[in-house]
């Protein structure tokens, strides 16, 4: 398929909506979701060859994707800040697991509203299934940075779900 521009357009138009869900995980704008689309594609043509047929495109390409939105937050200033909290910042953390149904769209949107690295880290293990060593040598922090910062980030879920006045799901059946 390298080299093959009508291929690479139908691999494009099968995968781009997908996949720009992913990079708009990781990112605080849909401008900023769109670049790493851009740049995850490109590198999905370039090393098309290397998929080895073992397992499913889409997954290869998500790995992809993911990256993408690794590499970008790394480079852009915006984000530098929030991706990488040291760990004398952040607060000590409970595992209280409190029981609140909201739909997916109402989950996504409060998952934005962490700070980047919060959000990056979240998005890493809850949502991609990353663990927290593999998630500590692609960020380039410790395993235990990975796992205080994903704790902090559950709990400031559970914190705004908790406030008086947001609105939560009755759970039928």
């Amino acid at each position: 398929m390298a080299g093959n521009a009508n291929a690479q357009h139908q691999l494009y138009q099968q995968y781009a909506s997908v996949m720009l869900g992913v990079c708009y995980r990781y990112t605080k704008s849909m401008e900023d979701a769109q670049d790493v689309l851009q740049e995850g594609f490109i590198n999905v043509f370039k090393n098309l060859a290397q998929f080895k047929m073992e397992g499913e495109l889409g997954a290869w390409i998500r790995r992809i994707m993911v990256n993408a939105a690794l590499n970008y937050l790394k480079r852009k200033k915006r984000y530098q800040y929030d991706m990488l909290l040291p760990e004398e910042h952040l607060h000590p953390v409970s595992d209280d697991d409190p029981i609140i149904q909201l739909n997916a769209k109402d989950v996504a949107m409060l998952i934005r509203q962490l700070p980047a690295g919060y959000q990056t880290i979240f998005n890493l293990h809850a949502v991609e299934g990353y663990p927290h060593v593999e998630i500590a040598q692609m960020m380039g922090i410790t395993e235990s940075t990975s796992r205080t910062q994903y704790m902090r980030a559950r709990k400031l879920l559970i914190d705004w779900l908790t406030k008086p006045g947001v609105k939560k799901l009755n759970h039928a059946g």
